[in-house]
């Protein structure tokens, strides 16, 4: 897997930040994906999904947060949503001609749906979320999914049956109340950080892969942002 190295101003307050882009040939959607909370985009989660999205066609701009590129406290929340806005712009400079998604694992997932209740991202057709963080271990509550019912676009959310940030008994019930615009797609034995338990997983599929194959498989029949319906 070639990643082209890249950087973008991420705020005019923090400075550049940096990116790596991953384009298949074949590519046919761009995700726009960034890291959890204590992570960095080269962690090894997010390089496995950029590589398994790779493969079914799935061009992926991964990006830093400035407070894990330069090293310093966690960014407040408008940093890391205008950090978000300012990726997609790079992305779809980077990404000519495809359709975009956007989104990230846990925290990046969050900041990329704070971002998107806020305002449309340009480009952007829907958002994926690789383990939303619904809450905090061992306290479950739903008040962090409570701005997603401003969300104007398509979410995936891909959540596993072990994750200790999101109940699946708390998690589903918020995805049937956003309605149509929400996809729940449950990961069998995986965690907040898609481990599995083999000997009990229902399915032999490895878990990144699945992600890619149900991620490329919805946003297939989504409508393009900006795209013009053909006369009748």
């Amino acid at each position: 897997m070639i990643e082209d190295e890249r950087e973008f101003l991420a705020t005019p307050e923090k400075g550049k930040v940096s990116a790596l882009l991953v384009r298949p040939k074949d590519a046919r959607h761009g995700l726009v994906l960034t890291h959890g909370a204590s992570t960095d985009m080269r962690h090894d989660n997010l390089r496995t999904i950029a590589e398994r999205m790779a493969e079914v066609g799935i061009a992926t701009f991964r990006y830093n947060f400035p407070y894990m590129e330069h090293g310093r406290g966690r960014d407040s929340q408008a940093v890391c949503v205008q950090t978000v806005r300012s990726a997609v712009a790079a992305a779809r400079e980077a990404m000519p001609g495809l359709p975009l998604l956007a989104g990230g694992h846990s925290f990046g997932g969050r900041m990329t749906s704070h971002a998107a209740a806020e305002s449309p991202l340009e480009g952007v057709s829907g958002l994926v979320f690789f383990a939303f963080p619904l809450h905090q271990p061992g306290k479950p509550d739903t008040k962090r999914a409570d701005h997603l019912k401003s969300v104007t676009i398509p979410m995936l959310f891909l959540s596993g049956t072990r994750d200790e940030l999101a109940e699946m008994g708390l998690l589903r019930p918020v995805s049937e109340t956003l309605g149509p615009l929400a996809t729940l797609h449950p990961l069998d034995t995986a965690d907040h950080g898609f481990k599995v338990l083999k000997r009990s997983r229902a399915t032999p599929e490895d878990v990144h892969a699945e992600m890619a194959r149900v991620t490329r498989e919805w946003a297939d029949v989504l409508p393009r942002v900006g795209a013009v319906s053909s006369p009748a």
